[in-house]
């Protein structure tokens, strides 16, 4: 019985809370930590026997294991200290604000055998799990242009960390985006080069750096990857969709409805296409390939995260690829202050 403790009991904290309700006889939450005393408190009382406590290194008697869900500026040494006290760690994403501090959670992991995993929640994801898995064989040909969206809107205000740069570790591509800067890199491959444009107007709250950023990357194999994010959105079309463009059809995830559609000639027709009745998906050439419940699936994560801490083995979303993705968005960001267009190859760490 694995014992956890999440520290960081906020908004998404609570998401992790809830997907630990239920870990199937695996695990067990033995304590809450949060700053403020009553969230932690809160927290604790869900489950019978956990400790409620202010500073994480009072639960560390009590845990084997943390999820740390805390502001970016806070994930290396946070996850410093639990690693050296002998505590696998699963840390939100992203990793940590420098790729000295990756580093360095990377190499205290290694050095004492310890599972060190990354929040990337969407590669567990149903819907991203069968998109993949259909790109991979490559039922509708070569993919040759992906394209992800993310409309939202949102404010930090006050002295949100969320609103200051140096904390949050750049702006919506660094906070928000790598996630998708993830999903382009475990979907296309290597990249080779990319741009990347962002601005705060439209989200003045951002003091600094970019409430909306536009980004393309080149692969090694010639496709491209497209994504939009933006914290400013008033209103939205794509809201959180994918389109992959594959040279027989086209793939469109969209993420809030659960749904994978294939849009080509004759799709309805397919021997793998479902019957629905789902308007958005009538026609002759779409056709509903999969659908999954929305939602984000982090029960998922938790589950990888301890079959990893009993078998010993590498999560899906590791250090190292984690590591990679960062070091993208880094060398994106230093060439758009250049105005020039980014290398991006040979930035994996191999192995």
């Amino acid at each position: 019985m694995i014992r956890l403790g999440i520290v960081g009991c906020g908004g998404m904290g609570r998401g992790w809370a809830e997907a630990a309700k239920d870990m199937g006889g695996q695990g067990r939450v033995t304590a809450a930590v949060d700053a403020v005393q009553d969230r932690a408190r809160e927290t604790a009382k869900e489950f019978p026997g956990a400790r409620a406590e202010t500073d994480f290194r009072a639960a560390l008697d009590v845990v084997d294991a943390v999820v740390l869900v805390l502001p970016h500026h806070l994930h290396h040494p946070v996850s410093i200290e639990c690693l050296k006290a002998g505590k696998h760690v699963l840390v939100e994403k992203p990793m940590a604000n420098s790729e000295a501090e990756c580093l360095d959670m990377q190499r205290t992991a290694e050095k004492r055998g310890l599972v060190l995993m990354v929040g990337y929640c969407l590669r567990y994801h149903p819907l991203f799990l069968k998109l993949k898995e259909i790109l991979d064989v490559k039922t509708y040909g070569e993919l040759f242009q992906m394209s992800l969206w993310t409309e939202q809107v949102t404010s930090f205000v006050g002295d949100s960390w969320l609103a200051d740069p140096e904390k949050l570790g750049g702006g919506q591509l660094f906070s928000h985006g790598c996630h998708y800067i993830d999903l382009l890199l475990w979907t296309m491959g290597e990249p080779v080069e990319g741009t990347h444009v962002g601005t705060n107007a439209g989200t003045p709250w951002m003091k600094g750096a970019e409430g909306t950023s536009n980004v393309c990357i080149k692969f090694a194999g010639g496709a491209i990857g497209y994504h939009m994010g933006t914290w400013g959105a008033r209103g939205s079309r794509h809201e959180y969709s994918v389109h992959a463009h594959c040279t027989e059809g086209m793939l469109e995830a969209n993420v809030f409805g659960g749904k994978l559609i294939l849009h080509c000639a004759g799709a309805a027709g397919r021997p793998e296409a479902l019957d629905t009745d789902d308007p958005d998906v009538a026609g002759d050439n779409r056709a509903l390939l999969f659908q999954v419940q929305d939602g984000k699936y982090i029960q998922n994560e938790l589950q990888h995260f301890l079959d990893c801490i009993e078998t010993g083995g590498t999560p899906v979303t590791n250090a190292r690829d984690s590591i990679q993705g960062l070091r993208v968005i880094w060398r994106l960001y230093a060439a758009e202050r250049k105005g020039v267009v980014a290398d991006l190859r040979g930035l994996g760490l191999g192995g």
